[in-house]
């Protein structure tokens, strides 16, 4: 599944707390990992209060010093630099996930510039709305997995969409490899949270509309427990819910109570009002919860 792991470093310690998961990755899965920092065009030379790479030379030893830590020791571990000065970095890294073929895409919320600015519109949107490269967002305040802890429960919500659940077979992979738990969440929307064409035909048939939507639950609940009966064939200890609400803050619950490790979630990587698993969903759950969350980016269509 995962065999190569690209980790983009701006020279920050917030960046780096994406080292520890992505080591325990590349460990469970035998995978490489390339380090990679791409020269910003007139950078400053600090960010908040931290060393910025801005030569070349520069950013090699520091990315050689990184590949050898503690915490990326026994790994294959390789380097990249890219030397042409840009202006857009987070449109480089993504020309860099085409051109070295990772598997997965490492990075933290914190990174240069800001809170949450690699993901809020960055790289990670970038990437995902390619439609190729999952990326697995990591918190820096997130440290049950930097000191080498395995994961326990993976969380997967679904919609019942085949055309949706990329993520599925990963997360199935995932909790093999790590002889986890996997809990399947499926979200029905209560009237409140309907929008569009739907939302007004609730304005107008309210009692149809719940009865709806109660219809709904029923049988997102039967296809969750077919999901669950073909993964306990595969031999993976699997669970699920079947919930009402809002699909963001219904998953964030869900991870509370399950104290979960990880969130595998398909996103479109954009925004809209209709798409259920829409990037507006993915974004709300990574800036309001520390679990990191593993994106696979799905294809209109």
């Amino acid at each position: 599944m995962f065999r190569h792991l690209l980790i983009p470093l701006d020279g920050s310690r917030l960046a780096e707390s994406a080292l520890p998961p992505a080591a325990l990755l590349a460990r469970q899965m035998n995978a490489a990992v390339t380090l990679v920092h791409v020269i910003e065009k007139n950078a400053p030379s600090e960010v908040h209060s931290e060393r910025h790479l801005v030569t070349p030379e520069e950013a090699s030893a520091y990315l050689d010093e990184v590949a050898h830590l503690p915490t990326l020791a026994g790994l294959r571990v390789e380097t990249h630099v890219h030397t042409a000065e840009v202006s857009n970095v987070p449109g480089s890294i993504t020309e860099h996930s085409a051109e070295l073929a990772p598997d997965l895409i490492v990075m933290s919320t914190h990174g240069r510039g800001g809170v949450r600015r690699l993901f809020m519109g960055d790289i990670a949107q970038r990437v995902i709305s390619r439609g190729t490269t999952p990326v697995l967002i990591v918190h820096p305040e997130e440290r049950r997995a930097a000191d080498g802890g395995q994961w326990r429960t993976i969380l997967a919500p679904i919609d019942g969409e085949p055309a949706h659940e990329r993520g599925l077979p990963i997360a199935a992979d995932l909790a093999l490899a790590f002889h986890c738990r996997l809990v399947l969440l499926m979200v029905v929307p209560t009237i409140g949270e309907l929008s569009g064409s739907q939302a007004a035909a609730s304005i107008l048939l309210p009692a149809a509309t719940r009865e709806k939507l109660e219809m709904d639950r029923a049988g997102a609940q039967e296809y969750l427990d077919e999901k669950v009966g073909s993964l306990k064939k595969q031999g993976i200890a699997a669970g699920c819910e079947a919930s009402r609400g809002d699909p963001a803050r219904a998953i964030l619950k869900a991870a509370r109570r399950l104290s979960a490790d990880l969130i595998v979630m398909g996103t479109h990587g954009r925004a809209g009002t209709d798409a259920f698993w829409a990037g507006s969903v993915a974004a709300r759950v990574v800036s309001r919860s520390r679990v990191p969350l593993l994106l696979v980016p799905l294809k209109d269509g």
